[in-house]
């Protein structure tokens, strides 16, 4: 297997084994990135694991900030952060102290409490790796379960798409982007992307589940808006209908994936939220984002139909669909290249 997410169809085999308990209210499957652990007296528990690989710079940054997302999209807030940090033979006290700080700083964004982890220099890796927990507590009225979605039900979008692909690319290769003729304040802008617009979701999360009208959240990761769009479907055991015309992409990747010959919908996408309402409540919550600031567009539907399968709307073809994350298959060429 190349690098990035396991094949969907494997990973529900795998998840399928897994035992089932009876305070476990969200347990593990496609597109469920975080659990929920009833605590009694209606306190609930929400917890996930997720690793950083692609990135170097700001590593700690991003971990805390991926982590927290997947919590506030089961309705959560995020509370308490771990991290296993590992480093590569050779490295620097000082890559050490950054990255502690970086995940110190933005935990205090966020107002969450680093609360412990490990930290090694591990053999066999040639770049930092930080693989993150965070927990955060709900209560059980206001969990929003992933699977919850409905046929009918409106799909929205914030923000733009691949914030995080095109910012870890202007970092990670500048060089080869200025080769493609890209202009340097494209790339110092996008560079930037990581904290403003930022990949935190967590505000908009909150947004939305203010309204009450939320039946599930997603965020765009790996495999970008078209593996995240057919998770969210999968988990309701629903298909999807999007208008690939509407989806927002920002000037800046636009052009980036174009001089890398890259696909914004299958790029790394961090800083995004998928929000499914049902069709009577999308504008409720669309107007709730759009009062905080928060960019929000409805780009489709949910709808019966095979199971994790995408729709363009316009073509009425499927959505092209991604085996591994656009950053990783460029950054494997880019590394070979030298």
């Amino acid at each position: 297997m190349k690098a990035g997410k396991l094949p969907q169809d494997l990973l529900a085999r795998l998840l399928e084994r897994l035992p089932d308990h009876p305070r476990l209210l969200l347990g593990p499957g496609v597109g469920r990135d975080a659990a929920a652990i009833d605590l009694g007296n209606g306190r609930v528990l929400v917890a996930t694991a997720d690793p950083v690989t692609f990135a170097a710079d700001q590593i700690g940054r991003y971990a805390v900030h991926v982590n927290a997302n997947d919590v506030a999209c089961l309705g959560a807030t995020p509370a308490w952060f771990m991290a296993t940090v590992l480093l590569p033979e050779g490295a620097p006290e000082t890559l050490a102290e950054e990255i502690f700080e970086q995940i110190r700083t933005a935990c205090e964004e966020l107002s969450v409490i680093p609360i412990g982890g490990h930290t090694e220099v591990t053999l066999g890796i040639g770049r930092p790796i930080i693989s993150g927990t965070m927990l955060g507590e709900v209560t059980e009225e206001k969990l929003v379960r992933t699977g919850d979605a409905r046929p009918g039900d409106h799909v929205v979008l914030t923000a733009g798409i691949a914030i995080e692909g095109t910012a870890v690319l202007a970092r990670e290769a500048a060089g080869a982007l200025r080769r493609a003729d890209v202009p340097p304040d494209v790339i110092d802008r996008a560079a930037g992307w990581l904290a403003s617009p930022g990949i935190s979701i967590v505000a908009a999360a909150r947004a939305a589940c203010a309204t009450g009208c939320v039946r599930a959240l997603h965020d765009p990761t790996e495999g970008g808006l078209s593996t995240a769009l057919s998770e969210l479907a999968y988990a309701s055991n629903l298909a999807a209908g999007v208008r690939v015309e509407d989806v927002p992409v920002l000037p800046e990747t636009s052009q980036i994936c174009q001089a890398l010959r890259l696909n914004p919908l299958g790029l790394l996408a961090s800083g995004s939220l998928l929000i499914v309402a049902a069709p009577e409540h999308c504008a409720s919550v669309i107007h709730a984002l759009e009062d905080e600031d928060i960019r929000a567009t409805c780009i489709g539907d949910l709808t019966s139909g095979e199971r994790g399968a995408i729709i363009d709307r316009r073509s009425q073809q499927p959505l092209a669909r991604f085996e591994r994350d656009e950053l990783a298959r460029f950054l494997e060429a880019f590394d070979e290249s030298g």
